[in-house]
């Protein structure tokens, strides 16, 4: 298993090499029953469970490509991740999601 961190070091061991910089991306169209209901979410107060969804499948396939990117590599570990959110397109109807960090050999 791939050892993703947002910090700059990990405890499962000591950074021996950097491999450079690894990213993965998303991008996702809002569907526009889930705009409707949003809309009436943020009207009459409370979540809007569509969206976080949403962003949550973003943010995994994300990660899931920096990670293959890693491995492409040789990385055991990727650490400094940063995840961008950006909404994109007309209207705003598409969201873009960014993860990258560095790609790292670890020592035993």
């Amino acid at each position: 298993m791939m050892i993703i961190s947002t910090t700059p070091e990990v405890p499962e061991g000591r950074i021996a090499k950097t491999l450079g910089v690894v990213t993965g991306e998303a991008i996702i169209g809002a569907h526009i029953f889930r705009d409707i209901f949003a809309g009436i979410t943020n009207i009459i107060g409370g979540r809007a469970g569509g969206y976080e969804k949403a962003l949550r499948e973003a943010r995994d396939i994300a990660l899931q490509e920096m990670e293959l990117d890693a491995r492409a590599l040789g990385a055991d570990a990727v650490v400094g991740v940063d995840l961008d959110y950006e909404s994109m397109g007309p209207d705003g109807g598409m969201l873009m999601v960014t993860a990258s960090g560095t790609a790292v050999k670890l020592t035993s």
